[in-house]
């Protein structure tokens, strides 16, 4: 019969001398350890030999732990990149995204403001206006040129009034509803406007051309004093428009004037001021003044 597996010690020599000598190896051991123990205590650089020899024993197997360590945790901190990177761009994108509504709202306050002050603009001049209004519709595609305004019987306008923008004359109203006008532009055919250049005063007659530009025809023929970039402004002849309204700016040369590109464009206008006609102005001021003349009996 087969011997057991788990015999006790002492059926065998070998076993109980495998004991013995384990004792042994561990008593030694533990008495090596407190002698050891004990001069370090008594002296800390009795040891330095040993613990050096045993940090370069323990050296190469530190070192590639730690660069396994660097390297596991390099590969987790790319493979968290990977799944966090679509939530960070997401972020980003987001972020960018406000910044454009922000910056777009901030365009519109600042076109809301500049068209605030070209309001402003248009009731601070010498000549207080009939009515600011929309300028609610223009022609920009036909030969015959004209407007329409949001204002009319109702608000004071009438026919013969000139209207005007923030940066020049538009023209003048030539119908006149309830609560609408239509306004002949200046680039119209049909419409002639006394006026002058304005660094010297040359008197000249500005002439719709149907296309958008206007034909300054000079008042007295002969040398063509006029030169590309100069302001034509009206000249206050005829009683309609005031003097000194801005009209055009000359971009062409003709043997007998030149042709001027209107400074207000009505399909970038919104805002006009109607104003009232400056003869009837004119007129009103001199009877108001003190000086003038009475009746005598």
């Amino acid at each position: 019969m087969a011997a057991p597996s788990n015999r006790r010690p002492g059926y065998s020599r070998r076993a109980q001398y495998g004991n013995f000598f384990g004792y042994v190896a561990a008593v030694a051991g533990l008495g090596l350890g407190a002698l050891l123990l004990f001069f370090s205590l008594g002296n800390n650089d009795a040891g330095a030999g040993m613990r050096g020899a045993a940090s370069d024993l323990t050296a190469p197997v530190a070192n590639a732990a730690a660069g396994t360590r660097s390297e596991a945790q390099g590969f987790w901190a790319t493979l968290s990149g990977y799944f966090t990177s679509g939530v960070r761009v997401a972020r980003l994108e987001k972020e960018v995204a406000e910044a454009r509504v922000k910056l777009a709202e901030q365009a519109a306050l600042r076109e809301e403001n500049g068209r605030l002050k070209a309001m402003l603009g248009l009731t601070e001049g010498e000549q207080r206006p009939v009515v600011v209004t929309r300028l609610i519709g223009s022609t920009s595609s036909s030969s015959r040129r004209y407007a329409a305004i949001a204002a009319g019987t109702a608000q004071g306008v009438r026919v013969g009034m000139a209207v005007r923008s923030p940066l020049g004359l538009v023209g003048r109203v030539v119908e006149v509803g309830g609560s609408s006008a239509r306004v002949l532009l200046i680039t119209d055919t049909d419409s002639s406007i006394p006026v002058r250049r304005a660094v010297d005063g040359i008197q000249a007659y500005a002439n719709g051309r149907g296309d958008g530009t206007i034909h300054i025809r000079l008042a007295v023929t002969g040398l063509n004093p006029l030169k590309k970039g100069d302001a034509i402004v009206t000249s206050g002849s005829g009683g309609l428009y005031r003097p000194n309204q801005a009209v055009a700016v000359v971009v062409q040369l003709t043997p007998d004037g030149a042709i001027a590109r209107p400074l207000s464009d009505p399909a970038l206008t919104e805002f006009v001021a109607v104003e009232p006609v400056y003869e009837e102005v004119a007129e009103a001021t001199s009877a108001a003044q003190p000086g003038a003349a009475t009746e005598q009996p």
